[in-house]
């Protein structure tokens, strides 16, 4: 890693792989890329100075470069990527150059198929703004710094374990801590007992001396003999960390912890987040970091984009953008968003992600989605996945109990919303629905506005 002068990213605008370069571009070395798409992420890639282009072609793939990195989201088939495999180039998926990069450091990883992002990014924020120090690697855009990515001079490293693809069995972590296993990215594991065997793996490689921490209600727990675990829950009070005293104001909480002396304020929507919260501030205690430190840090925490971020809080209308894509994380928020609001007609726009993913928890979609008042219900968005016949945004439709429910397409939705008033309206989902974002809020503020005017 340390005689490296230039590398080039294949799939350079996803959340993962853009940390990834900007470290390596943080760090001096030529960093160039390619990308389907140009997204505000690239963009700003591009404003760093990194050179990226969004057509496969090979006379603008860089010849002379030392290692090229890939994401699994991108095809074996790629022009670019056979050729730089055909052609006996140093190529790495990002999994295996952040164990890499993380092998001689210490490392806290945060696994599990909901959360680690949060979990990180708060892991992050709380080594940051105590003055601890860490370099992070986080799935999502941390709000405090506009950025997906922390530099520091201390080798502690901060990463997310993905499970996709058996990633995070690149990784030997010091702290790890494992929020969840649902089943999930059942195209890759089959079925739920062979991803909790990869979770399992996954704790296994934490290093003797290190610590796990883990949601106590996994049963990987009574796997987990020879390692130090600490367990934790939002409410079951036989685990070492629980939440006690909730009290919600005006959208934020106050809560006390077991084995914590200080309250916690947390300014973000959603009980899941302060289960998040409890794991992060754990892992802080075992850093160290004085319980005084970590509860400030906590509530100066701003979130993350994407995860129960306010778009709109005004007294006509609130409106929350989400990245959730699984039914526990679906079931999670809109449990939560009825509970900070309960007097407010709850509208979703979902747009559901992956045809195996539709395909395989199309009951849990609905049985989520109807906890909403309203319901519209967008086509699949693809991803790296082709066609699966027979499995559309219908299966998923045919089965939801809504008051009300409408099945459309992404194009029509902003006409939508101009015909229609809101109370509380969630934009929720991992592919491109983030592009409606903007639109919709500028739609909602134009009504607001000549509202008061009449």
């Amino acid at each position: 890693m340390n005689q490296l002068s230039s590398i080039y990213f294949i799939g350079i605008g996803g959340i993962g792989m853009s940390a990834l370069a900007r470290y390596f571009h943080r760090k001096g070395i030529n960093v160039s890329g390619y990308d389907r798409t140009n997204t505000p992420l690239t963009k700003q890639l591009m404003a760093e100075g990194m050179d990226i282009h969004f057509e496969e072609n090979l006379e603008l793939a860089p010849k002379e470069v030392d290692l090229v990195v890939y994401t699994p989201a991108v095809p074996l088939s790629h022009i670019e990527l056979s050729y730089y495999l055909a052609n006996d180039y140093e190529v790495k998926k990002r999994s295996e150059v952040l164990g890499m990069l993380t092998e001689n450091q210490f490392s806290i990883a945060v696994a599990g198929t909901h959360g680690k992002t949060t979990v990180s990014s708060m892991i992050t924020h709380i080594l940051t703004e105590s003055g601890y120090g860490c370099t992070a690697f986080v799935g999502g855009i941390m709000s405090n710094y506009n950025s997906n990515f922390i530099l520091h001079d201390r080798p502690v490293v901060v990463v997310e374990a993905d499970e996709f693809d058996r990633s995070f069995l690149k990784l030997f972590p010091n702290i790890a801590v494992i929020t969840s296993a649902d089943a999930d990215h059942l195209d890759i594991y089959g079925e739920k007992k062979h991803l909790e065997d990869a979770f399992w793996a996954f704790a296994s490689q934490v290093a003797d001396d290190g610590q796990l921490i883990v949601k106590c209600s996994l049963p990987i727990i009574n796997k987990l003999k020879n390692k130090s675990v600490s367990t934790y829950d939002l409410s079951d009070s036989s685990c070492e960390f629980y939440v006690k005293k909730i009290n919600i104001i005006d959208g934020s909480y106050s809560y006390q912890v077991k084995n914590f002396t200080k309250k916690f304020h947390l300014n973000m929507g959603g009980l899941h987040n302060i289960e998040n919260a409890v794991a992060a501030a754990i892992v802080a205690k075992h850093l160290g970091i004085d319980e005084e430190k970590i509860t400030h840090a906590l509530s100066t925490f701003k979130g993350i984009k994407r995860r129960f971020e306010y778009i709109l809080k005004t007294p006509e209308i609130v409106m929350i953008d989400d990245y959730a894509h699984h039914p526990v994380e679906i079931t999670a928020l809109l449990t939560s968003v009825r509970g900070l609001y309960p007097d407010r007609k709850m509208t979703v726009i979902f747009q559901p992600h992956l045809y195996s993913r539709t395909r395989d928890f199309a009951d849990g979609f609905a049985q989520s989605l109807s906890l909403a008042d309203e319901l519209i219900l967008l086509d699949i968005y693809p991803a790296r996945e082709q066609p699966i016949e027979g499995v559309t945004s219908d299966i998923i439709f045919a089965k939801t109990n809504c008051e009300k429910k409408y099945l459309l397409q992404k194009e029509c939705i902003t006409e939508f919303v101009k015909e229609r008033n809101f109370e509380l309206l969630l934009t929720v989902g991992a592919g491109n629905i983030d592009q409606l974002v903007l639109p919709i809020k500028d739609l909602l503020l134009e009504k607001i506005s000549t509202q008061k005017l009449v």
